[in-house]
C-alpha cells in the first residue's frame, strides 16, 4: 500500500476518496489526522486551488498529496455557485448548517429559471512531492440539472438537489457505491488511475 495524504477535512470528500483509492493500492491519511489545517483557496479556478491545496498537505506532511476542487456550477447564474461552492451563502456556522444555506440560496436563485442544468466539476491533482514540477492532474463533469425540492438523506453539500442526467433520483437518493461509480470524482479518479497506470 502506497501512503498518501488527503488534501481536505470535508468528511463527504475523505469518505468517497478513501473508497475509490483503497481498490487502487493507496493508504489513505487526512491532513486533519496529521494536524494539518485547511490550505488558503484564494483562487478564481478549481485548478489553481487544488494546486495550493496539494503543495500545502505535501508540504507539510512530507507525503504524496492528493487534492480534490470541486462544485456545483449552473450555468443559468453565470456558473456560480462554482469555487465558492461550500461557502456560497457565507462562511459561518458547521458544515451541515453550511450546507443548508447554500442550497436554500441556491434554490432562491433558480425558483424564477426555467433552465436549471447544472454540473458538478471536480479536478484531482496528485503531486508526489511539495516541488513536484509535474503533478497529475485530472478532471471530470457529471452533467444533471436542479430539483427544487430535496430528496434523499445520502451524500453531501448540494446532492439532495442535483438530479444527474438520465436519472429521476437525486444524487442524495442513489447508494454511495452507485455514486462512487458515476460522480463527477468517480470519472476524475478512474481518469488519474489511467494516468498513474
Amino acid at each position: 500500500m502506497r501512503k498518501i495524504v488527503i488534501a481536505s477535512n470535508n468528511p463527504g470528500k475523505l469518505r468517497e476518496l478513501d473508497a475509490l483509492l483503497k481498490p487502487l493500492g493507496f493508504e489513505t491519511v487526512s491532513q486533519g489526522q496529521l494536524g494539518v489545517g485547511e490550505a488558503d483557496e484564494p483562487h478564481g479556478t478549481f485548478l489553481e486551488n487544488a494546486l495550493a491545496k496539494a503543495r500545502h498537505a505535501s508540504r507539510a506532511t512530507g507525503l504524496p498529496a492528493l487534492a480534490d476542487d470541486s462544485g456545483l456550477c449552473v450555468p443559468a447564474l453565470g456558473g456560480e455557485p462554482g469555487v465558492h461552492s461550500a461557502y456560497f451563502a457565507g462562511r459561518e456556522g458547521a458544515r451541515a448548517e453550511r450546507d443548508a444555506r447554500n442550497n436554500a440560496k441556491l434554490v432562491a436563485s433558480l425558483r424564477p429559471v426555467e433552465d436549471r442544468r447544472a454540473f458538478y466539476y471536480c479536478v484531482l491533482v496528485l503531486m508526489r512531492s511539495a516541488q513536484d514540477p509535474v503533478p497529475v492532474v485530472a478532471d471530470a463533469r457529471w452533467h444533471g440539472a436542479i430539483s427544487l425540492e430535496p430528496r434523499g438523506g445520502g451524500g453531501f453539500g448540494y446532492d439532495p438537489h442535483f438530479v444527474p442526467a438520465g436519472m429521476s433520483c437525486t444524487a442524495a437518493e442513489l447508494a454511495a457505491e452507485q455514486k462512487n461509480r458515476v460522480s463527477h470524482r468517480a470519472q476524475a479518479l478512474a481518469a488519474l488511475a489511467s494516468r498513474l497506470r
